[in-house]
């Protein structure tokens, strides 16, 4: 069996027991970084054997493990923290895995890209996740005009010496939009500072930064719009807004005088 195995994305004691079980119990661990994995096991005194699997031999990496699975082998995929896959070397082999139906499993646990949605304290309803920009500069703003339309909040995996060039390619295309850089999550000296797109910010190139960015704004007001006043104004009652400052809101959104709304809010509510 192959099992892809969550690891802590800082302090050490974020990993499962589940986790610590299955790395103790397979014959072999694949990871990033032996270099980094060996602090995670040796804290955790587990001693296995390991080999490499990074993106720059994933193909012949995939192809070794596949044999060993084959050979009766139980196989863990770790990175160097966090989820692998996720950004991370693994899809070749799932692909692999699929092709030659190969069953594997998951063993969940610490993501830096929820614990940051949830430290910036912007919209979780919805959200998508972009990982790390392209470092063609076509093909990055290629993306970022995609994700410009939409309304979930966005979230990026940004490199420490890349977080002023991205501030700057995200403010060109998004705009003013309100963001929020996370470092060090779930370690001693965690961070998180909030600012808007396209503002100076000078940080310490110090570990990996997680930016979460609000949504579209515009594209939900425009959609708005072409509601009727009332559909309008439940839209807003819906999120458990007063009735007075749904009225408000509406007749500022469609320069309305209060009274007009007024008037359509009393034949909703009658």
């Amino acid at each position: 069996m192959l099992y892809f195995v969550a690891t802590p994305i800082g302090n050490l004691k974020d990993i499962s027991y589940r986790a610590i079980e299955v790395l103790n119990m397979v014959d072999v661990i694949a990871c990033e970084d032996t270099r980094n994995s060996l602090k995670l096991l040796n804290h955790y005194n587990i001693h296995k054997k390991l080999i490499a699997y990074h993106k720059f031999n994933e193909e012949n990496s995939a192809n070794g493990i596949i044999n060993l699975l084959n050979e009766g082998k139980n196989v863990a995929i770790i990175s160097d923290s966090g989820m692998p896959v996720i950004s991370d070397p693994g899809e070749t082999i799932i692909k692999k895995l699929k092709q030659n139906n190969i069953e594997y499993t998951v063993v969940p646990g610490a993501n830096a890209g929820l614990c940051a949605l949830i430290l910036s304290g912007l919209n979780s309803g919805r959200f998508t996740f972009v990982g790390f920009l392209p470092d063609n500069l076509k093909e990055c703003k290629s993306l970022l005009s995609e994700v410009k339309e939409y309304k979930t909040t966005l979230i990026f995996y940004v490199a420490p010496h890349d977080v002023i060039k991205i501030n700057k390619q995200l403010h060109e295309v998004l705009g003013e939009r309100k963001a929020v850089l996370v470092n060090e999550i779930t370690k001693l000296y965690e961070k998180t500072y909030s600012f808007v797109l396209g503002e100076e910010i000078k940080l310490e190139p110090k570990g990996e930064y997680v930016l979460v960015v609000e949504g579209n704004k515009n594209l939900e007001q425009d959609e708005l719009l072409q509601k009727t006043i009332q559909e309008h104004l439940l839209y807003y009652i819906n999120l458990k807004i007063d009735k007075g400052e749904a009225i408000k809101r509406v007749a500022k959104e469609r320069k309305l005088s209060k009274n007009e709304v007024y008037q359509q809010a009393l034949k909703l509510f009658n």
